[in-house]
């Protein structure tokens, strides 16, 4: 008995040993950590156990306190919490990888061959790609259907204008969806010229053809979103605001994470559709640690780029036009009032001025005040000045994306003339109506990239360094408040901010590591800054090759 009490001591000490080996599960350290606290504090290293957050200090300390499964020197690389995108559309981003890339095409004969190429590498069913913008081209009208029909007189056709508010079909997807010369819809344009189709529609009008595109099967839906989570996480995305989806989306996207396959953390605003208010209203808000679904998203008008913003005023470029609401107000109002008595989150696009004014008059009519409903009006691009005030009157959240503003400077000026501009893009004046903003992309509308977000907000510039001085430097905001709006602020506008948003005690551990320090680096080199790595709930999800 004698022999097995050194033995006994052994195993013992190794037990005990073995326990403050594994009291966390990953350590950070050698870092400068922006914390995003309330006091917006640095640290030098954290501690992670089960996917949260369990201390934040300094290096020496926690490397003495804990042993950790997995030990991360950042070499004093700058870490943040994971960059959350409070406007996106992640799903459509993913099916938009599986189409024809028509971003950056500078001329409609370059769309007419990259779509030509890509229907011979395709060659079953619709021909759908997305992203051309006019505005890009030397010749800025918008194109007509005549070289799509002599290339492709049986296949259809259907090519989404970058911010999805417009769309060419050829005549082969007109017939399809049955459109005719002279047919109108409200809040959509059918556009003819001589009586003839041009193959353009606008907003609501593009609907009539996309309906008829048959959906992805299963297998379709989880490779669009597999696709877009991948690059979100190359990005330093760990949450994403999906803007309008259906009711049926939900299982997938719950069912995915339960597989531990999509691992992104998604805040899903259900589209403004009957069958949608009918789910959500029988039962109630869906939250998991990763899915987040209790509201809507109208639409209260189109973009600026393809005319269908709502004004005030005629177009500073096409007299007696102002472009047209989406719905009727009546609709508005009423599914304001029935999204508030039944407690959920409304969300509604609107960029002229006119359609804001609305907005915010009807939003006003229901909360009637201060609240902490936190309805939100997506991109709230031109604002009177009449109306900033109601922001801040009833508590409403501007949701803006600053890319957008060093997107359109180059032709919004055309649009507004020279007065109205100077209360459109105007982040620091909405900011300063709440004290907060949530910021985030539209993407595939810009690029996925929230430092180019960072940027644009902070340098108003492009990617090129226009104008020197910044666009309307006037309504750029700082870089501490950038930061919050791509995390705090955008968890906040999710009621989520107890939970993410920031790098403390109780939180999940979705943060991003970086090659440089964006809160002190040169603003002019921004937009080089590259994602080192990238980590949800503890566990890394991306790393630079």
């Amino acid at each position: 008995m004698k022999k097995l009490w050194p033995l006994l001591l052994i195993f013992i000490v190794a037990c005990k040993q073995k326990q403050r080996e594994y009291n966390a599960d990953l350590l950070v350290k050698n870092a400068l950590v922006y914390t995003v606290d309330s006091n917006f504090t640095t640290a030098q290293a954290f501690v992670v156990s089960a996917g949260k957050i369990i201390a934040v200090g300094d290096t020496d300390s926690l490397d003495k306190k804990y042993l950790a499964r997995e030990v991360v020197d950042a070499g004093g690389h700058a870490v943040y919490p994971g960059f959350i995108d409070a406007h996106s559309h992640f799903y459509d981003y993913g099916t938009g990888l599986q189409q024809a890339d028509l971003t950056n095409t500078h001329s409609w004969q370059e769309i007419i061959d990259t779509v030509n190429a890509y229907a011979r590498r395709n060659t079953d069913g619709w021909v759908v790609g997305n992203g051309w913008d006019q505005n890009l081209w030397k010749n800025k009208q918008f194109p007509t259907k005549g070289k799509l029909d002599s290339l492709f007189p049986v296949r259809p056709v259907l090519l989404e204008r970058v911010d999805g508010h417009a769309a060419i079909a050829n005549q082969a997807a007109l017939n399809i969806a049955g459109v005719k010369p002279g047919q109108t819809i409200n809040g959509g344009v059918i556009e003819t010229v001589k009586g003839k189709l041009t193959g353009m529609l606008v907003d609501n009008a593009v609907g009539i053809v996309t309906r008829k595109i048959p959906p992805p099967d299963g297998d379709g839906i989880q490779a669009a979103l597999l696709a877009a989570q991948k690059n979100c996480f190359a990005d330093g995305l760990t949450t994403v605001a999906d803007c309008g989806q259906p009711y049926t989306i939900i299982s997938t996207i719950d069912g995915l994470q339960h597989k531990g396959e999509l691992k992104i953390r998604l805040f899903v605003m259900l589209s403004d559709r009957p069958e949608n208010y009918d789910y959500l209203f029988k039962h109630g808000i869906f939250k998991t640690p990763g899915l987040d679904v209790r509201g809507f998203k109208m639409f209260a008008d189109g973009a600026l780029g393809s005319r269908g913003a709502c004004l005030l005023q005629p177009y500073a470029d096409q007299k007696n036009w102002r472009g047209f609401l989406l719905s009727s107000q009546q609709h508005f109002q009423e599914i304001a009032q029935k999204v508030y008595e039944k407690g959920f989150q409304l969300s509604t696009h609107a960029i002229g001025d006119s359609a804001n004014r609305v907005i915010l008059k009807i939003y006003a009519s229901v909360l009637k005040g201060k609240n902490d409903r936190r309805w939100r009006i997506e991109h709230a691009q031109i604002v009177s000045p009449d109306d900033m005030k109601s922001f801040g009157d009833y508590n409403i959240i501007p949701s803006v994306q600053p890319t957008h503003a060093t997107s359109d400077m180059y032709w919004a000026i055309k649009r507004l003339g020279p007065e109205r501009i100077k209360t459109a893009y105007a982040y620091k004046q909405l900011l300063d109506q709440n004290g907060w903003l949530p910021l985030g992309t539209d993407f595939p509308v810009e690029n996925i990239n929230p430092i180019y977000t960072f940027y644009a907000a902070v340098e108003r510039k492009d990617l090129k360094g226009f104008p020197s001085t910044g666009f309307q430097p006037e309504n750029a905001i700082s870089r501490i408040e950038a930061l919050k709006g791509m995390t705090i602020w955008a968890a906040k506008a999710q009621f989520e901010e107890k939970e993410k948003g920031s790098i403390e005690p109780g939180k999940y551990a979705d943060f991003v590591i970086l090659d440089n320090d964006i809160m002190k680096m040169n603003g002019a080199d921004l937009p080089k800054v590259k994602v080192l790595k990238t980590y949800v709930n503890g566990e890394k999800v991306y790393e630079k090759k």
